[in-house]
């Protein structure tokens, strides 16, 4: 049960990381990010960086970490999910 719990939380947690790198890499691009996918991606995952955003600003005006910092804490919110769920199975 608990193996089952960890693939599902793990795989939910991968989406929404490959969804935010998508969402970074579309930056890169001009335009992309006005396309449907980039918008779709936008309203998923702009809610979440903005908490980030709040505390990280840009480096040199060019240069966002929040991201970053944005995967490190989905990936230990993710961990401590399971760890919370182990806890009570």
């Amino acid at each position: 049960m608990m193996d089952q719990v960890y693939d599902v939380v793990m795989l939910l947690q991968n989406i929404y990381t490959f969804m935010i790198i998508g969402y970074v890499l579309l930056s890169w691009l001009p335009n992309a990010r006005e396309s449907f996918i980039g918008v779709f991606l936008g309203k998923l995952v702009e809610p979440y960086l903005s908490i980030f955003r709040r505390f990280i600003p840009p480096i040199g005006g060019m240069l966002d970490l929040s991201p970053i910092l944005a995967v490190f804490a989905l990936r230990f919110v993710a961990f401590g999910l399971i760890a919370v769920i182990d806890f009570f199975i």
